[in-house]
C-alpha cells in the first residue's frame, strides 16, 4: 500500500487520502476520509492515471488538441464532489478565525497558548488584570466572539476570579487554570450563564475531599510551602493544547464540556472529573426577635407549668389527654392536676367517690397501679379500690349492688 504523490492530492478536501492497494488482478484505488475510514473505488473502465489528473486538476477540461474526459471520468468526479472529497482550492485551517483571545497569567503558560491561538487564526491580546475590564470595553468584536483565558502558574488566591466569573452574563467566553503543588487543574470553559464557574469548582472541591479547612486554608495562602518544580516545556505544551482545544470547542459551537481536568506535572497523566454547577439558593432569612423579651421570661428550655382556672376542663391534647393507665377494667376516679382548685372535677369518674388524697398511694389489687397519668407535673394519687381490706368500700346508693371484697391479700402486692 503506498500514497499516491503529494501532487495528486491539491484539489482533495482536507484530511482525505487516495491510496493504491495492490491486489491480484492489480492495483486498486481506496479513499481513506478524514475520519480515517477507507472506501474502495470502483473505477470501472476509467484508468488510475486518468482519475488521478481528474483529481489532481491536469486533466482536460474541454475542446482542445487532446481528448476531452469521458462520461465514466466525469461521473467519478462528480461522485467524489458529491461526497465532499473534493475541494474546490487548498483549504484553509483556522477554527478561531474572527475571534478575539484575552490572554492573562503568568507567562510560562500564555507565552506557549498564545502561540497555539495564532496557528487557529485566532487574534490574541495580553492584558493586565487591572485593565482587563477596559479592554473588554473597547473590545469591537460581536457578542458571543471573545475569550478570556487566565493562566496561573499557582494556586489562585481568594477573591481573585469573583469578578471574572460574571464574563459568561456578558457572552464572553471564560476559561481558567492554576497550578497547586505538581498539580495542575484545568477548569471547563464558561461561555453562558449557568457553565460551571471557578466558584463552582471551588465548592464541588472542599464538598468532595474530608479536609476541607486544611484546603481552604491552603487556598488563604500556605504559611510555608517549597518552592516545587513547577512547569516544564512539556508540560506548558501539553497545557496549552488543552487551553486551545477548549477554545476550538467554543468557536465551533461543540456541546459545553463539564470536565475538570486534573494534570499530574511529574508523570503528566491526566485525568478527567466529571463537574457540575451548584444550583443558586435563596439566603437564610434573619431570625425574628422574641415577640415580648423580659427579664422574668422563661427560657426556651423551660416549660411554664399548666394552670387553667378553677372552672374550666383541661384541655384535650397529646400532653393532657385522660386516658387511664390501663384498658383492663374499671377505675377510681383520679384527683385533680396539681394546681386546680379543690372545687375542680376529678380527672376521671366512675360512679365512685375519690378518696382522700392523704390516703396511701399503695392499692390492694395491683390490676390498677396508681401510675401517673402525665409526665409534665406531679398528680395526685388515685384512691384504692374499694373493698380492698384497706379502707371500709363507701355506702352504696339505694338499689346498688356493692362491690365485693376480695377473699385475701392480692398475691401480686
Amino acid at each position: 500500500m503506498s500514497l499516491v504523490p503529494r501532487a495528486a492530492a491539491e484539489r482533495l478536501a482536507a484530511g482525505v487520502a487516495l491510496v493504491s492497494v495492490p491486489g491480484p488482478d492489480g492495483p486498486g484505488l481506496a479513499v481513506r476520509t478524514a475520519d480515517g475510514e477507507f472506501l474502495r473505488v470502483d473505477t470501472g473502465g476509467v484508468g488510475e492515471a486518468a482519475l488521478l489528473a481528474a483529481v489532481r486538476g491536469t486533466a482536460p477540461a474541454g475542446p482542445g488538441p487532446g481528448p476531452g474526459p469521458g462520461p465514466e471520468l466525469a461521473r467519478l468526479t462528480a461522485a467524489f464532489a458529491e461526497a465532499g472529497f473534493l475541494a474546490a482550492g487548498r483549504p484553509e485551517r483556522g477554527a478561531l478565525r474572527g475571534r478575539r483571545v484575552f490572554l492573562l497569567g503568568d507567562r510560562v503558560l500564555t507565552d506557549q497558548l498564545a502561540r497555539c491561538v495564532r496557528s487557529e487564526r485566532g487574534a490574541v491580546r495580553c492584558v493586565d488584570p487591572s485593565r482587563l475590564a477596559t479592554a473588554l470595553a473597547g473590545d469591537a468584536a460581536e457578542p458571543g466572539r471573545t475569550a478570556v483565558v487566565w493562566c496561573l502558574d499557582a494556586p489562585v488566591p481568594p477573591g481573585l476570579w469573583d469578578e471574572a466569573d460574571r464574563l459568561p452574563e456578558r457572552s464572553v467566553a471564560w476559561l481558567r487554570c492554576h497550578r497547586e503543588g505538581d498539580q495542575v487543574w484545568l477548569e471547563p470553559l464558561a461561555a453562558a450563564p449557568g457553565d460551571v464557574t471557578s466558584a463552582d469548582v471551588r465548592l464541588r472541591r472542599l464538598a468532595a475531599t474530608p479536609a476541607h479547612r486544611e484546603l481552604d486554608a491552603y487556598w488563604r495562602g500556605p504559611s510555608a510551602e517549597g518552592p516545587g518544580a513547577g512547569h516544564t516545556a512539556a508540560s506548558a505544551a501539553l497545557t496549552a493544547g488543552l487551553l486551545t482545544a477548549a477554545l476550538i470547542a467554543w468557536a465551533t459551537s461543540s456541546p459545553p464540556s463539564r470536565l475538570l481536568h486534573h494534570l499530574h506535572l511529574p508523570t503528566l497523566t491526566l485525568t478527567p472529573h466529571p463537574i457540575l454547577p451548584i444550583p443558586p439558593s435563596l439566603p437564610l432569612p434573619p431570625t425574628p426577635p422574641p415577640r415580648n423579651p423580659s427579664k422574668n421570661a422563661p427560657t426556651p428550655s423551660a416549660r411554664p407549668a399548666f394552670n387553667p382556672p378553677p372552672d374550666s376542663a383541661p384541655e384535650e391534647g397529646p400532653e393532657f389527654s385522660a386516658r387511664p393507665s390501663f384498658e383492663d377494667g374499671p377505675v377510681t376516679s383520679c384527683g385533680p392536676l396539681s394546681g386546680v382548685g379543690p372545687d375542680s372535677p376529678p380527672v376521671f369518674r366512675s360512679g365512685v367517690s375519690p378518696t382522700s388524697s392523704a390516703a396511701s398511694p399503695s392499692v390492694g389489687g395491683l390490676e390498677f397501679s396508681a401510675r401517673p397519668a402525665f409526665e409534665d407535673g406531679p398528680v395526685t394519687p388515685c384512691g384504692p379500690l374499694p373493698g380492698d381490706g384497706l379502707n371500709p368500700p363507701p355506702a352504696s346508693p339505694p338499689g346498688a349492688t356493692p362491690i365485693p371484697s376480695p377473699p385475701g391479700p392480692n398475691p401480686h402486692s
